[in-house]
């Protein structure tokens, strides 16, 4: 399946549009994952515990997208949007939800 963030695909044209496919993925980070992250905030660098948190939380929203526009037909999906939320009590969990229109091309 083809992934876009732009609304078309140079040189393959968009025989029919499916519809708005979305996904979301909520993930948690630990009090482990925490307690370092926040060592490395004080000490200074990239926290590569909470990188890693948003890569996974991130290719599983965008799987999940995928799933869902093959169930619907689609071969690819434009305009691919993706946000990153906080949730939970003191932002313990991170929220990605990917969203995009089904295409076929």
């Amino acid at each position: 399946m083809l992934l876009t963030t732009t609304p078309t695909f140079e040189n393959k044209p968009i025989q029919q549009y499916i519809g708005i496919v979305t996904a979301e993925t909520i993930i948690g980070a630990n009090i482990f994952k925490d307690l370092f992250a926040g060592i490395r905030d004080i000490v200074g660098g990239r926290s590569g515990t909470y990188e890693r948190v948003i890569e996974e939380a991130r290719q599983s929203a965008l799987a999940e997208l995928q799933q869902k526009a093959q169930n619907m037909g689609a071969n690819a999906i434009v305009g691919i949007d993706l946000d990153f939320e906080t949730v939970g009590s003191g932002g313990s969990m991170l929220m990605v939800v990917a969203s995009g229109t089904a295409v076929k091309i």
